[in-house]
């Protein structure tokens, strides 16, 4: 197993995600804006936990470098999300090429996901309209990866509908388009998230994930 580093890690998300690639027996790198904030992550014998900013291209070049895969799972609810997603994606984008990490993963959203016709989840009737500006956010990260990640290899990969935040992990899942009811947890993402980290079947494209 090689060397995995998660930025965002102290989200839900990237902490499962995390869990999952130490239990497989990578050596991960876990990137957080205040370690401070997370000190069992920092505790646990398996991880190594550092500072940074996933949109300091600099910084995260720097901490990219010995590793061969990358997942990025941050958000930061502080920031406008169409400077955030975007200044994420070039940076994670820039750090792949400068380090040599041969695959990046992101965790994305289903609200910028196409249903089985076609059509974003987010502009289907009813869907919720108050987070709209994260939705846009999130994909005008996506088309930066789309537009100058041709020389990376990246995918991004959401639930097909929603995190079921208290159901118990089924240990499978099964790609899908966006549906609003779809479920899927945490723990089952990032099984998701790791396979496609080691034995890569899909790229360049955003898929969403379900309960197998």
């Amino acid at each position: 197993m090689g060397r995995i580093i998660v930025f965002g890690a102290g989200g839900r998300a990237g902490r499962a995600t995390v869990e999952a690639a130490r239990d497989r027996g990578h050596e991960v790198t876990a990137v957080l804006r205040d370690p401070a904030r997370h000190p069992d992550l920092a505790a646990d014998s398996g991880v190594r936990v550092t500072a940074g900013d996933v949109t300091d291209a600099e910084r995260v070049a720097g901490l990219m470098a010995g590793h061969y895969a990358a997942v990025h799972a941050a958000a930061d609810l502080a920031a406008p999300p169409a400077v955030f997603f975007p200044a994420a994606a070039r940076a994670t984008l820039a750090g792949s090429r400068r380090a040599g990490v041969g695959r990046l993963v992101v965790v994305g959203l289903a609200s910028v996901l196409t249903t089985a016709d076609g059509v974003p989840l987010m502009d289907t009737p009813d869907y919720p309209s108050e987070y709209r500006d994260f939705y846009l956010g999130h994909a005008a990260g996506t088309e930066v990866l789309r537009r100058e990640g041709s020389d990376v290899d990246w995918l991004v990969l959401s639930p097909a509908g929603d995190f079921d935040h208290g159901g118990t992990p089924a240990g499978r899942y099964r790609f899908a388009p966006a549906r609003a009811a779809s479920r899927i947890t945490y723990a089952d993402l990032a099984l998701a998230l790791l396979d496609e980290i080691e034995r890569p079947g899909h790229r360049r494209v955003h898929l969403g994930v379900e309960r197998g």
